[in-house]
């Protein structure tokens, strides 16, 4: 924490894309390869690298080969439109098949310390991711967590600072979410906006370094229904 924090802990931001290696076009085939496997029967265990709780109703459908493939591609896009603005993008799959991205975006370039208003950067990556995204499919669900190190407010004991810190999560979170749907995203499909403050750290909080990892906002983008449907259809 810096020496310059008195009241709240400084808090950094991500958006987050995952990706489990190869292109995931060809991995996208093998959600539904061998007479089709459930896509999200519940999404959950995404938050921090599989640590964290459901982050929202699952679609239970079933996809075939042909329609993973063309989710597959969706990911990838959705992937290159994070980094289109200039955030860590990856591609990953869940333990139950669900292929998922999330971007990781510099804390510096979203919020002051000690404050949930995005900056006037980060106004414009976000924009810009938005814009990206949309010019792929606009029927991507999105999630979107905010989370923070483990350093205490002036004056608060242990448990009002962790109190504090999901408070200034969840404005975080929700500043994100704002700028998402300003951005022209449907509101609609953001299913989840949670502060989860210091839970399901990535990162050792005794370092200056790793703080920096957990002060975040992960933004996860999931196949959803519509989708899926869309795809089933269109690989018949």
């Amino acid at each position: 924490m810096k020496a310059n924090k008195v009241i709240v802990c400084a808090l950094s931001a991500i958006l987050l894309l995952s990706s489990c290696g190869m292109p995931n076009a060809a991995k996208g085939g093998l959600i539904g390869g061998g007479g089709g496997g459930a896509l999200g029967a519940l999404i959950g265990g995404l938050i921090g690298d599989g640590k964290g709780a459901a982050i929202g109703a699952g679609v239970g459908a079933v996809v075939g080969a042909g329609a993973g493939i063309l989710i597959g591609n969706k990911m990838d896009k959705a992937k290159k439109a994070a980094e289109a603005a200039n955030a860590k993008a990856e591609v990953l799959t869940s333990e139950n098949g669900t292929q998922y991205v999330r971007a990781t975006f510099d804390s510096g370039l979203l919020f002051n310390t000690g404050s949930s208003t995005l900056s006037a950067t980060a106004q414009t990556s976000i924009k810009t991711f938005v814009t990206k995204l949309v010019a792929e499919d606009n029927t991507f669900d999105l999630a979107i967590i905010g989370f923070t190190d483990n350093q205490g407010f002036k004056g608060c004991t242990v448990e009002q600072s962790a109190a504090k810190n999901v408070e200034l999560s969840q404005n975080r979170a929700n500043a994100v979410k704002n700028q998402i749907v300003g951005s022209g995203y449907p509101a609609s499909r953001i299913k989840k906006t949670e502060g989860l403050g210091e839970q399901n750290p990535v990162a050792d909080n005794s370092t200056v370094a790793g703080r920096q990892q957990n002060r975040r906002v992960e933004v996860y983008i999931i196949a959803s229904q519509d989708m899926i449907n869309a795809a089933n259809a269109q690989s018949k």
